[in-house]
């Protein structure tokens, strides 16, 4: 880094996952085959694993479960290395029909440099 750079705000994974805006599923992805710290955006979280009022026969650790074994699948399919992963899954959200999702997953640094996973919407950064 620049010594003569002034850093004006910063935002650490830490505190993202302190104030809900991530949320760690870092437990839940080592059952699933993780090695590296895990955390799915609150947004992930709102749309995909809660259970949607009305939807029957679902629970969270299941739909979380769907989410990280897909990730997982598209993780090891993948032949490039790279550091982002776009992968999909299909979720049911009401009362009866499945629907194809899509789901965005970049690598990168934690707080201390060493390799995390976020799992976000498409089009979140």
């Amino acid at each position: 880094m620049n010594e003569n750079c002034t850093i004006i705000h910063s935002y650490s994974r830490k505190e993202a996952i302190a104030d809900g805006v991530l949320v760690d599923v870092t437990e839940a992805a080592r059952q699933s085959g993780f090695r590296i710290p895990v955390a799915l955006t609150s947004a992930v979280w709102g749309k995909y694993v809660a259970i949607p009022n009305g939807v029957t026969g679902q629970d969270e650790s299941g739909r979380l479960w769907d989410v990280l074994w897909m990730l997982y699948v598209a993780i090891r399919g993948t032949r490039n290395a790279t550091r982002d992963i776009r992968y999909r899954l299909h979720v049911r959200n009401d009362s009866g029909r499945l629907r194809l999702v899509e789901l965005k997953a970049l690598c990168g640094p934690g707080d201390d440099g060493e390799p995390c996973i976020t799992v976000m919407l498409p089009n979140e950064d």
